[in-house]
């Protein structure tokens, strides 16, 4: 006996878009690390931000842009978490410098993947 059914899956992915600013107080020379605190950014909204987010497993990625330039993920580390534990820190390559009073954008994107199947006879 052989069995027929056809079936329908459809498949929804909700990304959640979070960007956070800061600007730069402190010149960082070549050589060194800038490290950012989750709470020295702020949100698209202006208000102060207490937490990065964090990155969930195969579904998601961060992006990092000083002065509007994407930057090489070999030079970040991203830690999710609140003030004190969360933190971005860019490892600024040897004759580079970033100059107090530049912008850093960091953007986090998180999809969640959702299926649902319907099975008809």
């Amino acid at each position: 006996m052989k069995i027929l059914a056809s079936a329908t899956t459809v498949t929804t992915i909700s990304p959640v878009n979070t960007k956070l600013f800061y600007v730069t107080t402190a010149q960082t020379d070549g050589g060194g690390t800038l490290t950012i605190d989750a709470a020295d950014f702020f949100l698209d909204d202006g208000s102060a931000a207490t937490t990065l987010p964090a990155l969930e497993s195969s579904n998601s990625y961060y992006q990092v842009y000083i002065n509007g330039l994407l930057q090489m993920e070999g030079l970040l580390t991203y830690t999710p978490g609140a003030t004190g534990v969360g933190s971005v820190a860019v490892d600024v390559p040897i004759g580079g410098s970033i100059l107090t009073g530049t912008p850093v954008i960091v953007e986090v994107v998180n999809f969640t993947p959702a299926s649902s199947t319907t099975v008809t006879t």
